[in-house]
């Protein structure tokens, strides 16, 4: 029985643990991808001193269909101070 106990400890630190480091990925690593692809995009695209912002009047733009959420990010060149669709471009109308 005290094998059993032991096992059983050692199951639930296991699923702690991959909890955790998938806690870990998509609140922290999966948005610096995000917004490292997007600011490539946008340096690719228009220029090296243009970089990736997420737009301020964001919204979900996948329609409803999906549980995901889905930003909106826009290209701005580097003087820009808040980022605004009036001085950025849009990154998904690219």
């Amino acid at each position: 029985m005290k094998e059993a106990t032991g096992e059983l400890n050692m199951t639930v630190v296991t699923l702690i643990a991959i909890a955790a480091i998938g806690a870990i990925f998509y609140f922290v690593v999966w948005p610096l991808i995000q917004r490292q692809v997007v600011n490539q995009s946008c340096r690719t695209t228009y220029g090296p001193e243009w970089h990736a912002e997420r737009n301020p009047n964001d919204e979900d733009i996948s329609g409803g269909n999906t549980q995901a959420t889905v930003h909106k990010w826009l290209c701005c060149p580097g003087n820009v101070a808040t980022p605004n669709e009036t001085d950025c471009v849009v990154a998904s109308e690219q």
